[in-house]
């Protein structure tokens, strides 16, 4: 009859440990300072609460480092990794879409190729295109413009093309020249 169970004698099936109760008196072991140590940063309510790569106030390692620029590094702008100012489909992407079909954003947006009508859509070149489509976006790289061209289909811009710093350095020196020739003429007439 000893062995039967009643209140007397359960006991849990995992011996268990009693938590450590900090500040209860200078008598329980861990009361004064309460495992903390003197004074400082790390003694003071909400300390532990420091976000990662906080170096104390110091000049994070992060920032100390140089800066990459471009679309795909991490500091890049606008702002935030990996962020553009285009959202990217490839031309793979546009095999989906029925021969003859006008590829517009909101047909993409709705086919799930993009994520948002209000950033602009950038047609990439990779992958292959085999269907005769009119593909309507607002830029397009020399690749994808090729291969939907070459497929029997037709290329609609909506904003105009970004002209490369080697041509506006050409453009911006044939400038003056232009000008010069004019001003020369009139005062050719004058002495006459």
């Amino acid at each position: 009859m000893s062995d039967e169970l009643n209140l007397s004698n359960l006991s849990p099936a995992q011996p268990r440990k009693a938590r450590k109760r900090i500040g209860r008196g200078q008598g329980s072991g861990k009361g004064r300072y309460s495992g903390r140590g003197l004074k400082g940063q790390k003694s003071r309510a909400g300390s532990h609460k420091m976000r990662a790569g906080f170096e104390g106030g110091q000049m994070p390692l992060a920032m100390r480092l140089g800066k990459l620029r471009g679309s795909t590094s991490k500091d890049a702008m606008p702002v935030g990794p990996f962020r553009t100012e285009t959202q990217p489909v490839n031309v793979r992407d546009l095999e989906r879409f029925d021969a003859g079909t006008d590829v517009t954003p909101e047909l993409m947006l709705a086919r799930g190729l993009v994520s948002s009508a209000r950033i602009d859509v950038k047609v990439l070149g990779d992958g292959e295109l085999t269907k005769k489509l009119t593909v309507t976006a607002h830029r397009f790289s020399a690749g994808a413009r090729e291969k939907i061209e070459k497929a029997g289909g037709k290329v609609v811009c909506l904003r105009e093309p970004i002209v490369k710093t080697a041509a506006k350095r050409a453009k911006a020196k044939a400038a003056p020249s232009e000008e010069a020739a004019p001003s020369e003429e009139p005062a050719a007439e004058s002495e006459e």
